[in-house]
């Protein structure tokens, strides 16, 4: 936390969206201690809150982005070649990808709360195929009442101490 703390404090609304989106790929970067700290933040005026909000957005949609389309460009032959390895058949995989078809995108929201869940659910949106049109929008809901709700805690943390 220490190097986020740092990159913000050096780089502003560059680093937060950076970090998000690189968080939301996959990277070992502990997205909502961040996004409450960033909150924190603008409620003592270092940032603004707004501001703040549009960028996480910004980076959490963008890196779910690039997580559907490495799932949906790599995900697939990677699974079929490495699957077996970690006990998932095609199928198996099979009966997965229509459950995440029926119930994906309310899997995709809620998925935005559970860290590493965020990361899969993003991924295996671009592996199942899921039209892109439908993945943004549902995404994009995931991604702002995500940023909203971790932002705004730190937010009243920060306004009440």
């Amino acid at each position: 936390m220490e190097f986020a703390k740092e990159i913000i404090g050096q780089y502003g609304y560059f680093a937060i969206y950076g970090l998000l989106a690189l968080g939301v790929i996959g990277m070992p970067i502990p997205d909502e201690v961040m996004m409450t700290f960033v909150g924190y933040l603008a409620s003592i005026s270092v940032l603004n809150y707004s501001v703040s909000i549009a960028v996480s957005f910004g980076g959490a949609f963008t890196g779910g982005l690039l997580s559907y389309m490495i799932g949906k460009k790599a995900g697939r032959p990677l699974f079929d070649k490495y699957g077996k390895w970690i006990g998932v058949n095609a199928k198996r995989f099979s009966r997965v990808e229509s459950w995440f078809l029926k119930y994906g995108y309310w899997s995709i929201i809620l998925g935005y709360f559970i860290p590493g869940i965020r990361h899969l659910m993003c991924c295996f949106s671009g592996m199942s195929r899921m039209a892109i049109g439908r993945y943004v929008v549902v995404s994009g809901i995931g991604a702002f009442v995500w940023c909203v709700v971790f932002i705004s805690i730190g937010f009243y943390v920060g306004v009440l101490t």
